[in-house]
């Protein structure tokens, strides 16, 4: 019998995307009143299903609307997105998503996504004038030389830094950049891609998981729930100092086991073609000139260019695609590469990850059918009903894998916040816990299903290094049990104090 294999990411999507339209047709159609703040006017802006009209930017109107969120937040610019006004969810007309809708959605989402999109396909065009001139090889060669007998820091550096940016920042798409250059430098140290995609992806997914200063997650959460950003801050540090060095040891013991014995690999049977999609048997003969030194400088500029901005600025993917694409040009003129062979070494890069721009865009797509079903405010209006009157801890925790299931149609860190805690953060005062319970259920619950959500970017983050969705669930699982487990133990803890 042939061993049973998952389809392709694309084909997961669009199975999911059509479950997900076939939901609109049973899932009741629904929608909350919301309310967004207009900088240029400094009112309100309120939308009902009859209505759009002005209010006045004041705590009495919040008052009034049950939205206990202080009104700087909104003039401030910390809540510029609509947010989800309590007790206004009413049943509407159903607009079930048919067999056109689902065909379409793909299209819809490659269009909503085009920003990272364009930033992924850049990217891989710079990454092959990168190949094509060699410095890659040559850094990488030079590198598994000084790290001879220290591979261990290499782990233990990458998956440090990759949560740090979770965790203050957000990092999380724009990892996506590092696995090109990242791959090759674990498989030349004896590694597998497993390793290299475990200490960016769970680095980055436990980061934003323990999120302390992340203002697209923690932050906007908890203004939208009404408390201040520090309330339940050290418990979050805590946890997140417990969870990375679970994490790290988890993969250290696993490249460990790799590297004596490379049997021991879950994607044992993809060794060499991984390696030679990946240019992994460095040439030898390469030496790291001073123009490989320049070229490589220039290179890693873009990185911290990007994560300077990103952090600081407040670039997104526009200004991050500028970055590479100017690296790009000034490699090629260091490099002196003709016109014509920088064009089709561009082209050609870029060509490599068409297939995980597609799957972003196929992801988006399945937020578009929720979007255009009305089901998204059903779900949360339920939830919020589920949850209402529960045991404190038991509420937590189950508020904990609401969110989880919640993150499948909402993987958005940001738009669930603004969705969601204006309804769900009034439930803590009925229960008897503070509101940073919320908040941390929030945080936690998209955290432990971002490891392995379909609609986040697990399935793109795959789609670069070659390893199927299956092989990650059977590296990742006994992993996400141990940090799951931690988190029930914290969250039940926290209600108590």
């Amino acid at each position: 019998m042939k061993k049973l294999q998952l389809p392709t990411p694309q084909t997961i999507l669009l199975i999911i995307a059509g479950i997900v339209a076939l939901l609109t047709w049973l899932i009741p159609a629904g929608k909350f009143d919301s309310l967004q703040y207009n900088s240029s006017s400094k009112t309100f802006t309120y939308t009902s299903l009859e209505t759009v009209k002005e209010l006045p930017a004041t705590d009495k109107t919040l008052a009034n609307l049950n939205v206990n969120i202080p009104l700087h937040k909104f003039t401030s610019g910390n809540i510029s997105k609509p947010i989800s006004v309590p007790g206004t969810y009413q049943k509407i007309k159903a607009q079930p998503q048919g067999f056109f809708e689902f065909i379409k959605s793909p299209i819809k989402g490659i269009i909503e996504s085009s920003d990272i999109i364009l930033f992924v396909l850049i990217l891989g065009g710079t990454i092959g004038i990168m190949n094509h001139i060699g410095a890659f090889n040559a850094g990488i060669t030079w590198l598994a030389k000084k790290l001879h007998g220290k591979e261990y820091w290499l782990i233990i550096t990458v998956t440090f830094l990759i949560s740090i940016g979770g965790t203050t920042f957000g990092l999380a798409e724009e990892t996506i950049a590092f696995y090109p250059i990242l791959v090759p430098i674990f498989l030349a140290a004896e590694y597998d891609a497993m390793v290299a995609l475990a200490c960016v992806f769970a680095g980055s997914s436990l980061g934003t998981m323990f999120s302390t200063v992340n203002p697209f997650s923690v932050i906007i959460a908890s203004d939208a729930a009404g408390i201040n950003w520090t309330t339940g801050f050290y418990g979050r540090v805590l946890l997140y100092l417990i969870g990375l060095t679970i994490t790290v040891i988890y993969i250290l013991r696993y490249a460990n086991k790799v590297k004596k014995d490379a049997s021991y690999s879950l994607i044992y049977d993809q060794k060499e073609e991984i390696e030679q999609i990946f240019r992994a048997n460095t040439n030898q003969n390469l030496h790291l000139t001073n123009q490989f030194k320049i070229i490589l400088i220039v290179f890693s500029l873009c990185f911290l260019s990007m994560i300077y901005g990103v952090s600081q600025l407040g670039w997104w993917f526009e200004e991050m695609t500028v970055v590479f694409l100017l690296g790009a040009i000034i490699i090629g003129f260091v490099a002196k590469i003709k016109e014509q062979v920088f064009v089709n070494e561009f082209i050609k890069g870029a060509g490599d990850l068409l297939g995980v721009a597609f799957i972003i865009g196929i992801a988006r797509g399945v937020s578009v059918l929720m979007n255009d079903g009305l089901v998204s405010d059903t779900i949360l209006y339920h939830a919020s009903n589920f949850t209402s009157g529960m045991p404190k801890a038991i509420f937590a925790n189950v508020l904990l894998f609401i969110y989880a299931g919640l993150s499948f149609f909402i993987p958005s860190s940001s738009g669930m916040a603004v969705l969601t805690m204006p309804i769900m953060s009034p439930l803590a005062d009925t229960v008897g816990v503070g509101r940073e319970v919320i908040v941390n259920a929030y945080q936690y619950g998209l955290g432990i299903f971002a490891f392995i959500n379909p609609t986040g970017l697990i399935l793109a983050s795959l789609a670069i290094v070659k390893i199927g969705y299956d092989k990650w669930l059977k590296f990742v699982t006994p992993l996400l049990i141990i940090i799951t487990t931690i988190t029930v133990i914290a969250i039940t803890i926290q209600v108590y104090l």
